[in-house]
């Protein structure tokens, strides 16, 4: 009996008429990856060498991007701070994760858990604002490269950041507000890999359909608008180039956009797969290898993408990492 309290910690309700029917989560169990117990070791070194490769890839990418000489453009700069947005969104799901494989514990408080959903949130937003950003930088620096100085000056360029960095938060902590309210009487195992809303909905007692619909909506609004905001860049940057009378130009012009069309495509394919498709689609499993891929998979391969393709951050690197 006092096992199964440690575990599940919940407690009675105050209302004396529901008393005996109804209970109070007070903390939540992430089930994980519990379901593979031979594999636990195995899965905390593969995510310990990811979360190590990722402070160290995007780490290197603020360092040059603030050092180098060559690479003090506004372009260079929004790559600084994706890198750093990079780092802080995974740091909010990895070591909780990391400590849930080592210690096989799993559970996490109910405050815990609702700083982790916001958390997740106000950053996942901010990534797709900067990407838009990112995608504007490109936008003007080929469709008006003399005016791009003029455009993107010092001062825009840290009220773009900023404007992306805090523009969602009133709104997804209300969100996250209106989703903890909720009433969680019964079951508390999260069949996934961290605090989300889908999952914490399928937990809420009662009719869940308007807050749904309200993450939904959020969802559309912080996701679909930058989206769109980084089609219609790309869709006049692709006309501007095709425009180009030289061949040598227009690779030239396609190279420097190449790598943040591979960033943002494979962000938002994995994102509106978990998000956006309808819930009767829902594997479980398939959300979960979704999650990580764009929580922990996509921000491990920036680095790569971005030093691969670009030869000035690959000669920052050099510089930087002699022989």
């Amino acid at each position: 009996m006092q096992k199964r309290n440690n575990l599940l910690k919940v407690i009675q309700a105050d209302d004396p008429m529901a008393r005996d029917n109804l209970t109070i989560v007070v903390e939540f169990i992430l089930l994980g990856f519990s379901d593979l117990p031979n594999l636990q070791g195995f899965l905390f070194a593969v995510f310990f060498i990811i979360y190590i490769s990722i402070l160290i890839g995007n780490g290197l990418l603020i360092i040059i991007t603030k050092i180098d000489p060559s690479l003090q453009t506004p372009m260079y700069f929004f790559l600084g701070n994706f890198s750093f947005l990079e780092i802080c969104y995974t740091s909010v799901t990895l070591p909780r994760m990391l400590a849930d494989l080592w210690t096989q514990k799993r559970t996490i408080s109910f405050l815990q858990c609702a700083v982790q959903t916001c958390s997740l949130y106000i950053l996942g937003v901010a990534e797709c604002l900067l990407l838009a950003v990112m995608a504007y930088d490109r936008y003007v620096a080929i469709c008006k490269p003399l005016y791009y100085p003029l455009i993107m000056n010092r001062r825009i360029c840290i009220q773009l950041v900023v404007v992306s960095w805090i523009f969602g938060v009133p709104v997804l902590v209300e969100e996250t507000y209106q989703i903890f309210c909720l009433n969680f009487c019964g079951p508390n195992k999260l069949n996934h890999i961290f605090c989300d809303a889908p999952p914490l909905l399928e937990l809420a007692c009662g009719d869940t359909y308007k807050r749904e619909i309200s993450v939904h909506v959020a969802a559309l609004a912080f996701v679909i608008i930058p989206f769109l905001l980084i089609l219609t860049s790309y869709v006049k940057i692709i006309i501007t180039i095709l425009r180009l009378p030289s061949t040598s130009g227009r690779s030239k012009a396609f190279s420097t956009c190449s790598s943040h069309l591979i960033v943002v495509s494979l962000f938002y394919g994995s994102g509106s797969i978990v998000y956006l498709r309808p819930k009767s689609h829902h594997s479980t499993g398939s959300v979960k290898v979704f999650a990580l891929f764009y929580t922990t998979v996509i921000p491990m391969f920036n680095p790569f993408i971005y030093s691969l393709r670009n030869k000035d951050v690959i000669a920052a690197l050099r510089k930087l990492c002699p022989k």
